[in-house]
């Protein structure tokens, strides 16, 4: 008898082992699926919130590329411009010095409409440096050759001043 009711423990406890094993078995299979279900779904919330966020940060890099190449166009037609006139006084500073030295008739129309249009220009350097004369009444003005380096190196200014304006400035 001793030996029946052995085995019919070890039967109803295998038999309990079973039940148990497939309750939690299923348990398991449902949270797995329950988890299955959510992590898609919070997956793909997640792939869909990165997507909309390098959308919009591409569309805000080209709007801000738009803006600074409008910005360097800008800058560009600007020193265009800024170089135009300081050839137009280069040439006109270049034009009196070239007539100084060469000494041309103060009374000639052409001499005094340089030497009008120039005034402007040459006043602040008038009598900087002293000028060079020749016996025969050759003068090298050395005020407006200083004139001339001055305005270059105030066009240079400028220019560079431009250029930072219009430069794209990219982010690493």
């Amino acid at each position: 008898m001793v030996d029946d009711k052995l085995a019919v423990d070890e039967a109803e406890r295998a038999a309990n082992y079973e039940a148990v094993k497939s309750s939690v078995q299923s348990d398991v299979d449902a949270r797995i699926a329950a988890n299955a279900g959510v992590s898609d779904d919070d997956h793909a919330r997640r792939i869909e919130a990165i997507s909309d966020d390098m959308r919009r940060t591409a569309v805000d890099e080209v709007a801000d590329t738009r803006r600074e190449i409008e910005r360097g166009r800008v800058a560009a037609r600007i020193s265009q411009i800024v170089d135009y006139i300081f050839f137009l006084i280069y040439g006109l500073l270049l034009l009196r010095l070239l007539l100084e030295l060469f000494a041309a008739r103060e009374s000639a129309g052409f001499y005094r409409f340089i030497k009008s249009a120039t005034d402007p220009f040459y006043y602040p350097f008038r009598g900087l440096l002293p000028s060079v004369s020749t016996s025969e009444g050759f003068t090298l003005v050395l005020s407006l050759v200083f004139a001339i380096v001055a305005y270059m190196l105030l066009h240079l200014a400028i220019n560079g001043l431009l250029r930072l304006v219009g430069h794209r400035k990219v982010e690493i």
